[in-house]
């Protein structure tokens, strides 16, 4: 890392750094107050009321009905999976699955491995901006449907996707719908109660609490399998000795997003689209995704003719934390699958790079990325010139 340069972080849909708040509430409870939730006693009973405190945070964040809607999970993940196997248990009759072209592989994969013992999916797609094509996810929902699942805001471009009206449409087919929100959380008000959306995914670390632990909105009167079978913790939807730091930091972390939110939304997009317009202005380069409609804290650009990964490898020697695009699972050259659904110009495809903010990034920071920004494009645009046919190299793996 050069020295010259203080470290800046800009891959917050990745994760994100645990408030240090959060991490003071949490400490008590390692050594602490240890008890288990589940036990009768004094030790026990504490922690459960701590439990309880951490549930009705989130439930506040999220603008649902009833405390008891919160389910711990271990992360995203998990609760995707839940959901998803859950509805195709509890549906009867029903064997079929919407979702859409642009979703997380913890969906994908999912529902690819869901595709070898006959579930049927109906995969809806993309336009150029990344807005769905809501009148094919219409009538893509039939007798058969036992769940959609939708993403609230993509990880890669933070376009955001009308999940509320889409909820309307599965209700009224008779399907169940999820919604994976770990992008959203803490990001965008939400109001669960007066929604139809049956089923919610988010991941703590995503909106600066710890990392392996998360949480499944599931609207009372649901009904719901669990996914991991044991004793009676979560109301019985979800086995296991809780984990309680990581339920105590996901509540804090829901409670320091409850009061940013409002503020700290405008302000990061305002930084947000004072760093987009300066690349754009000083760059041969388009915005991804549906720059009207989209996370405040999210920018993905595409550099034509030139390698993502080339300019990843360069910010991060000067101590510039961005992304790839594509958050590639499979160590091969293939473009990300969000980027391909949309139909990225084949001279961008391979140039996209993800900025993505947090409540934590400056002014100072912004218009340093894009002073050192400017640079590297300008020297990697000048190497290609030199030698316009270089060797390609696989993109390295990132989560």
């Amino acid at each position: 890392m050069n020295e010259a340069f203080v470290p800046i972080y800009l891959d917050n849909n990745a994760t994100t750094r645990t408030d240090p708040c959060v991490l003071q509430a949490m400490l008590p409870f390692f050594t602490e107050r240890f008890g288990n939730a589940s036990s009768t006693h004094a030790f026990g009973s504490e922690i459960a009321g701590a439990v309880g405190k951490a549930r009705r945070s989130l439930q506040n964040l999220l603008g649902a009905a009833h405390d008891h809607e919160i389910v711990f999970t271990s992360g995203g993940t998990e609760s995707n999976n839940a959901a998803i196997l859950s509805a195709l248990t509890t549906k009867q009759g029903r064997d079929e699955i919407v979702t859409t072209s642009v979703e997380h592989s913890a969906i994908l994969t999912l529902v690819e491995q869901l595709a070898t013992r006959g579930i049927k999916t109906h995969v809806i797609p993309v336009d150029s901006r990344g807005r769905l094509d809501v009148e094919a996810f219409r009538w893509a929902l039939g007798p058969r449907t036992a769940i959609a699942s939708v993403m609230w805001a993509n990880n890669e471009t933070g376009t955001i996707f009308p999940v509320e009206f889409l909820a309307g449409l599965a209700r009224a087919a008779g399907a169940l719908f999820h919604t994976d929100a770990v992008q959203v959380i803490g990001r965008e008000p939400i109001d669960l109660k007066d929604s139809a959306i049956d089923m919610l995914s988010l991941s703590a670390h995503k909106l600066h609490g710890p990392k392996g632990i998360g949480a499944l909105y599931l609207r009372q009167g649901t009904k719901f399998r669990p996914l991991i079978w044991g004793g009676a913790q979560e109301r019985r939807r979800r086995g296991g000795t809780e984990n309680i730091p990581g339920i105590i930091g996901l509540g804090k972390a829901a409670e320091l997003a409850a009061e940013r939110l409002e503020p700290e939304r405008v302000r990061i997009g305002a930084l947000r689209d004072r760093l987009e317009q300066a690349i754009l202005h000083n760059c041969r380069c388009m915005a991804l995704g549906d720059v009207s409609n989209r996370l405040p804290n999210t920018a993905n650009i595409a550099f034509e003719d030139l390698e993502g990964e080339a300019i990843i490898h360069h910010l991060n020697r000067a101590g510039i934390a961005a992304s790839l695009g594509s958050a590639c699972s499979s160590c091969s050259m293939d473009p990300s699958h969000v980027l391909r659904a949309m139909n990225v110009p084949a001279r961008s495809l391979r140039g996209a790079v993800r900025f993505s903010l947090s409540h934590e990034t400056t002014v100072e920071e912004v218009d340093q990325v894009v002073r050192v920004l400017s640079g590297i494009v300008a020297n990697l645009r000048a190497m290609s010139r030199e030698h316009p046919n270089p060797t390609s190299k696989s993109p390295r793996c990132t989560s």
